[in-house]
């Protein structure tokens, strides 16, 4: 039995820390270079939530019933039309801490999403960057113990899109060395049998300057002083990574992502497409970006969409929904008609699916359609106002970058055979925990 420490770096790709950058991150190439690492396919949909959940659990949205941050809320046995922020009140499964918990390991849990409220462990848990009030450890004085030590919990980087580089850079550096120094206090003084961190930071790097740091983003400046900014940051992740690695003994190590990043190449208003083509009615038309539940006819429409990196649309069902419009006869072939459309409209490449073709078990509210416009290259924007479905990226804001389907995996220890480029699922990694714990 080894004591095991997983470390996720939230939004990593392969393609910076295996390939572009990998020369600036020396710990984590050496690992690389004594273990099995390769990339590591995510989760449908590719997203914070509920990727982390599926790691650390082995099983898919679809049996979590979480399809994204937000989630349709149930009122009486009955969805509304509302969307509600995921908690870990959410997460109905056990998870590997628990597993390990149960069987008499002692475990400790840091940033994980979705770990907030935090809940009891085995050991202890700090919230995730999801807190919001009231205590955000397991035990809650852990927490004033680390206030104390370490100062205010920073559990992530505000207005992260702004474009104010220079302080969201400062508040990254000081989020992930605090971080990373408490995950070593935790390892080193509480020296649990299992630990796991997860680090924020690279994602709300790369949505606050992917145009700075890849050559191949729409508006990319060559030359641009944000480049080193980001590679800087980048080299400090793996330098906090190798003081972590130092303290790690002969533990088992596994540095995993979540999902990975690429450049955003545009955007796909998919509730413009639907009040095109007679789907979704509005009250009145804006002529700004406007969310869609401030003038939407739920009377009259038939369909409509939320946005996101991915794009998920429900159908207007009679009996299901509050104010149905479309026969649930009919909803089949209703739905088979927006395929269509979408197939014939979206950027090339676009993919679509219904949750039954993803998942063996489907539960919570999921939408009747998953798309992944230009596979993954273009944002789904579920506001209206804008006239048009295809939009420029430039015209989007700040953030370039969109999440992509592999994040890394990289594991090294005791009978760990080298192996090279070796590709996973997220699905795996909970079962790696446990058969590297004994358990």
């Amino acid at each position: 039995m080894s004591r095991v420490l997983v470390v996720g770096l939230d939004c990593v790709p392969p393609a910076l820390a295996f390939d572009r950058w990998a020369a600036e991150m020396p710990n984590l190439t050496a690992l690389r270079r004594r273990g099995r690492w390769g990339p590591l396919r995510s989760t449908m949909p590719p997203i914070t939530v509920p990727a982390w959940t599926s790691m650390v659990s082995g099983q898919d949205p679809g049996a979590l019933g979480l399809y994204g941050f937000r989630n349709r809320v149930v009122e009486r046995s009955r969805p509304t039309y509302d969307l509600r922020l995921a908690t870990s009140r959410d997460v109905k499964v056990k998870r590997v801490w628990d597993r390990l918990g149960e069987a008499g390991r002692s475990v400790a849990a840091l940033f994980v999403p979705l770990t907030s409220p935090p809940a009891p462990v085995r050991g202890v848990m700090a919230s995730c960057f999801l807190h919001a009030d009231g205590p955000w450890t397991f035990p809650p004085k852990f927490g004033a113990e680390l206030d104390a030590r370490f100062g205010p919990y920073q559990s992530d980087v505000a207005s992260f899109r702004d474009g104010d580089l220079n302080r969201i850079f400062e508040e990254l550096h000081a989020m992930t060395a605090q971080h990373f120094a408490i995950a070593r206090h935790v390892w080193t003084e509480r020296r649990p049998d299992f630990q796991m961190m997860v680090e924020m930071g690279p994602d709300r790097m790369h949505h606050a300057a992917w145009r700075h740091l890849d050559p191949g983003a729409p508006g990319h400046e060559p030359g641009n002083p944000w480049f080193e900014r980001a590679l800087g940051y980048y080299k400090a992740v793996d330098e906090e990574l190798g003081r972590l690695l130092n303290d790690a003994g002969h533990a088992t190590v596994i540095v995993v992502s979540d999902h990975g990043a690429r450049a955003m190449q545009g955007g796909f208003a998919i509730n413009e497409l639907l009040i095109q083509h007679g789907w979704l009615v509005l009250r009145e038309t804006p002529t700004t970006a406007t969310p869609l539940r401030d003038c939407v006819d739920w009377t009259k429409t038939r369909a409509w969409g939320e946005g996101g990196y991915y794009a998920r649309l429900w159908l207007n069902v009679k009996g299901r929904e509050p104010t149905g419009t479309v026969e649930p006869n009919d909803a089949p072939a209703a739905l088979e008609t927006l395929r269509a459309l979408i197939a014939s409209e979206a950027p090339a490449d676009t993919k679509t699916w219904t949750p039954d073709e993803l998942y063996d078990v489907v539960r919570g509210v999921p939408p009747d359609l998953f798309c992944a416009f230009g596979d993954l290259g273009f944002r789904s924007i579920g506001t209206v106002g804008h006239g048009q479905a295809r939009l420029d990226p430039l015209s989007l804001g700040h953030d370039g970058c969109n999440h992509d389907w592999n994040g890394i995996h990289v594991t090294s220890g005791p009978g760990i055979e080298p192996a090279a480029d070796v590709p996973a699922s997220i699905l795996e990694v909970e079962a790696w925990c446990r058969t590297a714990a004994g358990r």
